[in-house]
């Protein structure tokens, strides 16, 4: 084609200007339930931890497990999502998502035991990795380039929002109940309520999966080019969606189907991309901010807030971290990915090492850590600064990397490679955090963390690419294929 960079812009706003953009916004904000879902299955858990320790007699080490061992099953769920995506279809993988997320809060919620608390905590987090991989690679894939940014920071905003709604159903049922531990309706306990109501944004997000339409680029890939047009031109409004079915089908050749193999390279047996968004899921959890979401109410007990006073933090942090994403969401079309990333590895290194010379100065008093001022403020003030920076940055930017960085031909298998490792990474961090805290000290697993934010810096700045307005077509022009790769081999 012989148009201009500008001038398809131009007509690309001007397509979504008559109609097509609320349409997007609608399929993107659908897919996000899953993210919802996503956050809200991974903090919900909050606000039972302490009481779930003390109802099961679970050591520290056990304890940790049972929180973190839904991410085990996230990794698992990242790592076949890809496969299932690219077989079944974007849509029907968020309605198996949907299923899992029920059933794991039902199961979750009437637990007999720790051991099958922990079955079902993997149930969830299987359909927590499917979310995680299918949310982003849709909307990437529904999206036109200049809204893809702000569109796909609708899957970190969801993340917040669900965790926000978690941590705020768990202050409200611990308040009414008069303690997390204490018992509630039907005889049954508080805190199993709390993952009992997951239910009903589970029974929400299968609904929404059934009424949106497939990704266009799985259409194409299937040879579904009449379908893919009919969602292009209801989507967008594309006034020769065949054009762009053209685009997508030259971007999407291959010798055969989805495979693993596809992501092999020079690069310690990985093509260098591939490695990027490993890394990138890697520093995103390795700075910690899972274990403020996690074990924020058990966090700030322990140091001498009361259990109101800290599920009241638990519920202000969490409202800061929607406020910065939406901030994220304003920004990340408009000055990058790459400077939002710097700024947010800059920001938590400060905010992180902060944290740590707080809990140096910690001294225990019957068995538990207590700050003296003034570092219990400084401490509360500096891991919500660290939120402030996260959720700017790394929480909504990483996402909207991962979905956007892969060329077309291996983004559900990139996606779910780099998902996958985002989530054992997540369960390191958070199953490790219990004994770091409470056998070593505070202060090194949050100078640990800083150290981790401090090296995201330099990633960033070298290895990370700019992928701000390119289309997804474009971008699978800088990673060749594997044929075009035995080709240069001279195999």
């Amino acid at each position: 084609m012989s148009e201009s960079g500008p001038s398809r812009t131009e007509q690309r706003a001007g397509e979504l200007r008559s109609g097509g953009g609320g349409k997007v916004v609608m399929f993107a904000l659908s897919a996000a339930v899953g993210g919802f879902l996503f956050g809200f299955d991974t903090a919900v858990i909050n606000g039972g931890v302490a009481a779930i320790q003390a109802q099961f007699e679970l050591s520290s080490f056990v304890t940790g497990l049972a929180v973190a061992v839904a991410l085990l099953g996230s990794a698992l769920g990242a790592w076949y999502a890809g496969r299932l995506a690219d077989n079944w279809g974007r849509v029907r993988v968020m309605q198996l998502g949907a299923v899992l997320f029920f059933a794991s809060a039902l199961g979750s919620g009437l637990a007999f035991g720790p051991w099958d608390l922990v079955v079902w905590r993997i149930v969830g987090g299987v359909g927590i990795g499917i979310a995680s991989v299918i949310a982003p690679a849709y909307i990437a894939e529904i999206a036109p380039a200049h809204l893809r940014g702000r569109l796909g920071s609708l899957q970190q905003l969801a993340i917040v929002s669900g965790i926000f709604v978690a941590l705020l159903s768990d202050a409200w049922l611990a308040g009414i109940a008069g303690g997390a531990a204490e018992t509630l309706w039907l005889g049954l306990d508080a805190w199993r309520w709390m993952l009992l109501v997951e239910v009903v944004p589970a029974v929400i997000y299968g609904v929404v999966a059934m009424s949106i339409p497939e990704s266009p680029r799985f259409l194409v890939a299937q040879g579904e080019t009449t379908r893919a047009a009919e969602v292009l031109r209801s989507a967008l409004k594309l006034a020769r969606p065949h054009e762009k079915v053209e685009s997508i089908k030259a971007s999407l050749r291959r010798e055969d189907e989805p495979s693993l193999r596809d992501l092999r390279g020079p690069h310690l047996g990985l093509l260098a991309i591939v490695w990027v968004g490993i890394l990138l899921s890697a520093f995103q959890q390795f700075v910690g901010i899972n274990v403020i979401f996690y074990y924020s109410t058990s966090l700030w007990q322990a140091v001498g807030f009361s259990e109101s006073d800290s599920f009241t933090s638990s519920v202000i942090t969490s409202i800061v971290n929607i406020v910065v994403t939406v901030v994220a969401i304003l920004l990340v079309d408009r000055i990058g990915r790459r400077k939002l990333l710097l700024t947010g590895s800059a920001g938590m290194t400060v905010s992180l090492a902060t944290m740590a010379i707080c809990f140096s100065q910690a001294s225990m008093a019957g068995g538990e850590p207590s700050l003296p001022d003034p570092f219990g403020p400084i401490a509360f003030f500096a891991a919500n600064a660290f939120v402030v920076f996260f959720g700017a940055s790394w929480g909504p930017v990483v996402w909207v990397l991962l979905g956007e960085m892969f060329p077309n031909r291996i983004r559900a298998m990139g996606l779910a490679v780099a998902a996958a490792a985002q989530w054992v990474a997540n369960f390191l961090i958070t199953v490790t955090f219990p004994p770091l805290s409470q056998e070593i000290s505070l202060w090194f697993a949050y100078g640990l963390y800083a150290t981790f934010a401090l090296i995201s810096f330099p990633f960033v700045y070298w290895k990370v690419p700019e992928t701000n307005g390119r289309e997804l077509e474009d971008m699978s022009n800088d990673v060749p294929s594997r044929a075009q790769r035995s080709e240069r081999a001279g195999v």
